[in-house]
Formats: structure tokens, C-alpha cells, sequence
């Protein structure tokens, strides 16, 4: 097959582009690498557009392989004809493929193979040439006791059996009973009855009906999942009798009228309830849970990219507090590097409310460690300390703030922590934790099982491959698209840098911790087990902010070092003179360097590297703060406005920490005046943001916001046309589904 023709149709870029990113793909290259230091050969493709062709790259091989089963296996039998052997490697479907095989697929004892067994074939293919002839006494000729047919009807129904096989393994039938059950068909989910109770989260669906090709993701996983639970009965099908009638016209020839047609058509009956209708529904279930898969993956990877790529304090002292009532704040102080310096126990709350003690720690603390910045954890307590915090009475420059700390209890007990702290018990690693996210986010966060940072949607519900496979490829772009200073990253960072892996990464952590820190990146190369290869791929995404080449520094890689000395000498000008004078820089005339290696694209961004070496991609950090006095669901009120913060993105909406101890959530219908289609297209995680409360159920936990300038204008609408009938709300945009991820029922 022809892959790059295809891939390039399908994806609309060049073929050249897709044959030279296979080529690097093949060669070891990464998707990081390739994005950035081959645009000459790939005609500058994007991360997404390479990660493309590399993901329908294997699915063409994986498909190329079933391939070359399928015609061994139809060859091993003896019955691959040409016009076969032409249909099978025309099959441009794993599905379409599938359906050519089945005939020719080995089965287990089927109620077709016992009435072959009886002798009944023969009898079967006369009935299906649908001529006029005496069935009774046709079929009469098959009755024999000791085969076990022992009437006519017996033999009849054996002929109907083969025949509803027959039907059955019709390839171009069942591509069209494929699309009808795509097209035409509808998820219908009913309870159980006598799980009511039980199940009132899913009440949404206990009677609902839509069409399975418009049911968006998270309807789909809620059913699935609701079935899973043993709470539901769903189904997946046409009208049954659109189902019967298109097998009709496939099988029945409209111009006979007789007994060998009925026949045929009670075969039809029996081979739709019994192999095609279940073969088929398997097999939208399938798809459509990989389309659902596909789109709640991409929604908790674009949130995870969003949530690594949060704004960092940066390199500073920090007291990190994870807040507590009974047990107390665990409280830690980092240094600049978040390094961990010192740890205690206050207790300003109750039952303890030991405050004047708490108070004097804290400042005491401040003034010994020279804190710049305090982190206060976001969960049960927080809003309280910070409060405590605030009434100090510390310097204005201390800055006091909260930090999402979703994932820090599984970090404090995973091996990584163990491993970096083995004698500081769990919650004060989880302190630890929270101090150096404010400080460096992503450095952190890549230390976390990325499922457990709760930004996702139904992510134990996905096929756990595709999404790990998923948010390995959104970590390592978001830690290559900043770069990696090699000299302070922990094994886990370095794990995610392109070319490198967790065996590497431990080998430069080892030889750092053996030899001092490296002085320049050609120094990678000593590395154990670090070749050519390797070094090609990670170094341009490794800094060394302290190397004497300020080139080390920089995104320029290592093989362009040559190409931009010849820039300084032509100007008489060291590299430093050129990263320290626009005016030099200004002076470079591109075009002198393009050549067959190095193109316009490379030599642009190696000027951008130029003009602000090693620059961070990510926001400035900047100080937010939750409204005064709202600590708690009780303090909210219908109306109020509130500052938050954007936690979790969803297919029908954005969930806003506002400061209570419980997201609310603004739903696809509230986030812009205009109409929004994709949440992201208005807001990302860590965003703040302004809302205004809509509802406050205190009882279930959930809160309603808006993002809309004025979110009650069209509640007055609605309360002007209250006479006119109303129809029924769909589910999304129901609160009892949306407010329900609150509580992360559906995660």
C-alpha cells in the first residue's frame, strides 16, 4: 500500500511531508524532535499533524498485517480465488477486511455446521435459489433417523439455519446493515426495575432515547457505564423492521412469490435476532465507544496540557501549607531549587485552635527561611488558612496563595516520593507537593500518575492504552515545548525529554550526582549508554543555564552550533555580542545561510533563540484571590459575582473553583453570550475567571454558574413564555448530570 498518498489525502498535506516524517519516525526520531528541528524535510508539519501521520502510519501496518493473515489463512484452505485475493487486499477497513474473512474464518460448532453435518446442504441451496418447488416433498427426501432428522420441518429448519448463515457472512450486506445501525439506529436505555434508588444519578436515562450517530461522548460513556453498574438496559439498533426489510431486498428476489421465499424469509427473521443484529451491535458499541473514547481523551489531554503548562512562581523560598482541622496544617519550608528545608505541625483551628502559636510559627519561619511566597493547599481547610495566613499581618511582599493540590496525596504515597523523601511521613510530603506546583507546575506534576490530577472526564471508563498513550504524547510536548534545565531536573523530567526514557534519565541524574553539574551539553555524551542517537534527539530541549556557550542555554541545537558562529564571525561578532545586540542581530541576512540541510524555518528560529536564549513559553505567574468571606457553599448567594478559577473542562461545560470547597459548574449554554460549541474555544484550565451564581444546592453539593454578562435575561424570557408548553430538557443540559461530576461520580 501506498501510505503517503493515502495519509496525505486524508490529512491534507503533501505526500513529500508524509513520506519524510515516516522516514524520521522509522529512523527513531520523536515527535518533539521532528516538529521542531526537521521543518525542512517536513515541510514544517506541527507536533499534531506528525503525531498523525505516525498514529494512521500504524494503523495502515496493523491493518497491512491482519492483511497477510487473512489470505495465508484463505490459501491454507485451499480457496483463494483472484477475484478473493483482489478483494481482500482492496479491504481499506479492519471492519470491511473482517467481513470478507468471516466465511473463510474458522468456527466453533454452529447450528449451520450440525445441519450440514445432517446432509442438509443440499436442501438449503435449492431453497435459496427461491424456485417454485414442493417443499414437503423436497424436504421429505432429507428425513433420516439415524443423521437425526426426523420430519420435514426438522429439515427445513436446518436449511433455514445454513441459509441464515449464508446471509449472515454476505459482505456487502452487512457493510450496508452497518451503516443502517450507524445512520438509522438509537441508543435506547431503560432501568432496571427495582434499582431506582440506587441509581438516581443515572436518572437522566432510566427512559431516553437519541440516535446513536448525534449521542455525544459523555452520554454514551454515562450509559455504558450505568449498564456496567447493572443499573440500566441499553440497546443499540434500527427499527427492527427497517433491519428486515433492507436484508430483503439484499437477499429476496422481488420478481418470485412462493414457499422457498417464506422460507428465505423466516431464515432472514432468524439470522437478524440471532447472528446479525448481536454482530452488528458489538460492533457500533465498539466504534462508538472508540469515538467517545477519542473525544474524552482528547478533552482530558488538552486539560492536562493546559494544567502543566500553569504559570510559575519560578526559582524562590516558599512555605507550602497543607491545611487540616482535627490533624492539624502540615507546614514546609523549600528553598529556592525546592529543596526541602524544615517541617512542623500547626494548629490553628479547631478543636485545638491553638491560633496565637500557629500565628507566631509562621512569622517566625518567614523571617528564618526569608519566605517569599506561602502555598496554601485548596482542599478541606484551605479558604480558613488562608484566611489565618492573611491575618499575620506579614510583608506585602510575601505572597499568599492557593494551589490546586489535586494528586498530591497520590504522589505522597507513590515510590517517587519515597524515593526523594524516605523519611518524611505521607502528608508532609504531600506539603512538599503543593509548595514546588506554585513554584514549577510542570516539574511536579510529571511526578503524578496523570489520571489521578483530575482534569479528566470518565478517564476510567476510556481504553486505559489509547489514553495513557494520549497524555505521554501531551506530557512530553508540554516538557520538550519548555525545555529542561539538566542540571536541577528530577529523573522524572528528564524521563519525558525527547530521546531519553526513565533508563537515561537516571543515568544523567547519577552522573550529576557523581561528576558536579554539566558544564556544557557536549558533556551528555559521557553519559552511560547516551549515543549519538540519543544526544540528536534530547539535546536541543536540555539547558544548562550556567555553560560558557550561551548556545547551551538556548532551543538552538547542537548540529546548528557551526551555522551560527559563521553568523557571528561574518559580522566580526562573538555569539554572546549577537545574543546581546538587537542591532547585530538585526544585521543577519538569512538568505546568505540557507542551504540544502538548513532552511528559512530553522534559521528564523534560531534567531527568535537569539533574542531571549532559553525563553519560558509559559505565562508570568500572577496572584489570585478568592472573594473575601466566601469560604463555604452556605456563603453563597443567587446573584452573587465571584473571581474563580477554571479546574476541569468538560464536553458540556467548564467546573470554577470559587473558593468553597466545591467546583461549581458553568454549563456549555453559560460560558458566552454568543453560542460555544467547544468549551475550549472560551476558557482553559487554570484561567481565572469571573461568575455569577445561578443555584446553590446545598443538600446535593452543587452549584450552578454563569460566565454570561447577563446570565438571568433569558431566565426573564422564559418566565414571560411560562403559559406556552415546555419541551423537555435533554440530559446535557440537565444540572443533575453536569453538577454531578462535582463529586467525581462519573470519573
Amino acid at each position: 500500500m501506498n501510505y503517503e498518498i493515502k495519509i496525505a489525502t486524508e490529512l491534507n498535506i503533501k505526500p513529500h511531508q508524509v513520506k519524510a516524517t515516516m522516514d524520521l519516525l522509522d529512523e527513531g526520531g520523536t515527535v518533539p524532535f521532528i516538529s521542531r528541528y526537521r521543518k525542512e524535510a517536513t515541510g514544517s508539519l506541527d507536533e499534531v499533524q506528525v503525531a498523525a501521520v505516525r498514529d494512521r502510519l500504524q494503523q495502515l501496518r496493523d491493518l497491512d498485517k491482519r492483511r497477510e493473515a487473512v489470505l495465508k489463512s484463505i490459501e491454507e484452505q485451499g480457496k483463494l480465488s483472484p477475484e478473493l485475493k483482489k478483494a481482500v487486499e482492496n479491504a481499506e477497513t479492519m471492519a470491511k477486511l473482517e467481513d470478507i474473512y468471516l466465511p473463510y474464518k474458522p468456527k466453533r460448532r454452529t447450528k449451520a455446521t450440525i445441519a450440514r453435518e445432517k446432509g442438509l446442504e443440499p436442501l438449503a441451496e435449492r431453497i435459496f435459489q427461491q424456485e417454485s418447488i414442493d417443499l414437503e416433498e423436497e424436504a421429505s427426501q432429507y428425513i433420516d433417523e439415524q443423521k437425526e432428522v426426523k420430519s420435514v420441518e426438522e429439515a427445513l429448519q436446518g436449511a433455514r439455519d445454513i441459509i441464515a448463515e449464508w446471509i449472515n457472512e454476505k459482505a456487502d450486506l452487512r457493510e450496508k446493515m452497518r451503516k443502517l445501525f450507524l445512520e438509522e439506529g438509537n441508543f435506547t436505555s431503560k432501568i432496571i426495575p427495582g434499582k431506582e434508588a440506587e441509581a438516581v444519578k443515572y436518572k437522566d436515562y432510566f427512559d431516553w432515547t437519541e440516535p446513536i450517530k448525534t449521542a455525544p461522548s459523555h452520554r454514551v460513556l454515562a450509559m455504558r457505564r450505568g449498564e456496567k453498574e447493572l443499573f440500566l438496559m441499553l440497546d443499540s439498533c434500527p427499527v427492527e423492521q427497517d433491519a428486515l426489510a433492507l436484508i430483503e431486498r439484499v437477499v429476496i428476489d422481488s420478481q418470485k412469490s412462493n414457499e422457498s421465499v417464506e422460507q428465505v424469509k423466516l431464515a432472514i427473521k432468524d439470522c437478524y435476532k440471532r447472528l446479525l443484529k448481536p454482530s452488528m451491535e458489538t460492533e457500533v458499541r465498539l466504534l462508538t465507544k472508540k469515538k467517545a473514547d477519542e473525544e474524552a481523551i482528547r478533552v482530558f489531554a488538552e486539560n492536562l496540557k493546559q494544567l502543566l503548562l500553569g504559570a510559575p512562581l519560578g526559582e524562590k523560598s516558599v512555605m507550602a501549607i497543607d491545611p487540616g482541622f482535627r490533624t492539624g496544617c502540615k507546614l514546609v519550608c523549600l528553598g529556592p531549587q525546592g529543596q526541602f528545608l524544615h517541617y512542623e505541625s500547626i494548629f490553628p483551628h479547631e478543636p485545638q485552635k491553638r491560633t496565637s502559636e500557629a500565628g507566631m510559627t509562621v512569622k517566625g519561619l518567614v523571617d528564618k527561611f526569608s519566605i517569599q511566597a506561602i502555598a496554601i493547599g485548596n482542599g478541606t481547610a484551605g479558604r480558613e488558612t488562608e484566611a489565618f495566613v492573611k491575618s499575620l499581618g506579614l510583608p506585602k511582599s510575601v505572597i499568599v496563595t492557593m494551589v490546586n493540590e489535586a494528586g498530591a496525596s497520590i504522589y505522597s504515597a507513590s515510590e517517587v516520593a519515597r524515593e526523594e523523601f524516605p523519611d518524611l511521613d505521607l502528608t508532609v510530603r504531600g506539603a512538599v507537593s503543593i509548595g514546588r506546583r506554585l513554584m514549577d507546575p510542570l516539574a511536579e506534576l510529571v511526578k503524578i500518575d496523570a489520571k489521578s490530577i483530575g482534569v479528566g472526564q470518565y478517564q476510567h471508563d476510556v481504553d486505559q492504552n489509547a489514553l495513557k498513550n494520549a497524555l505521554d504524547d501531551t506530557v512530553m510536548s508540554a516538557v520538550n515545548g519548555v525545555g529542561v534545565e539538566v542540571n536541577t531536573a528530577s529523573k522524572q523530567l528528564l524521563t519525558y525529554v525527547s530521546g531519553l526514557g526513565p533508563v537515561l534519565a537516571q543515568n544523567i541524574v547519577e552522573f550529576r550526582n557523581q561528576h558536579g553539574p554539566f558544564k556544557s551539553r557536549s558533556q551528555l555524551l559521557k553519559v552511560p549508554r547516551l549515543g549519538e542517537k540519543a544526544f540528536e534527539q534530547a539535546a536541543g530541549f536540555l539547558r544548562i543555564s550556567q555553560a560558557k556557550n550561551p548556545l547551551d542555554a538556548s532551543a538552538v541545537h547542537p548540529e546548528r552550533y557551526a551555522l551560527v558562529e559563521s553568523m557571528a564571525k561574518d559580522l566580526g561578532a562573538s555569539i554572546d555580542d549577537l545574543v546581546k545586540s538587537e542591532d547585530l542581530r538585526n544585521r543577519i541576512n538569512l538568505k546568505n545561510y540557507v542551504s540544502e540541510q538548513v532552511g528559512l524555518p530553522t534559521l528564523q528560529d534560531i534567531l527568535a533563540e537569539l533574542a531571549k536564549p532559553g525563553r519560558d513559553p509559559r505565562e508570568s505567574f500572577e496572584v489570585f484571590q478568592f472573594e473575601e468571606g466566601v469560604n463555604s457553599m452556605e456563603d453563597l448567594r443567587v446573584g452573587m459575582k465571584l473571581p474563580g478559577v477554571v479546574t476541569n473542562i468538560t464536553a458540556f461545560g467548564a467546573f470554577v473553583d470559587v473558593g468553597v470547597h466545591q467546583d461549581g459548574l458553568v454549563h456549555l449554554s453559560h460560558l458566552a453570550d454568543r453560542f460555544v460549541k467547544d468549551p475550549n474555544e472560551i476558557v482553559h484550565v487554570n484561567q481565572k475567571v469571573e461568575v455569577t451564581v445561578l443555584e446553590v444546592d446545598i443538600p446535593r453539593k452543587r452549584i450552578g454558574l454563569s460566565m454570561k454578562s447577563d446570565p438571568f435575561a433569558e431566565r426573564g424570557k422564559k418566565m414571560e413564555r411560562s403559559s406556552k408548553p415546555v419541551k423537555k430538557e435533554e440530559p446535557q443540559g440537565t444540572m443533575a448530570e453536569k453538577l454531578a461530576m462535582l463529586k467525581g461520580k462519573f470519573r
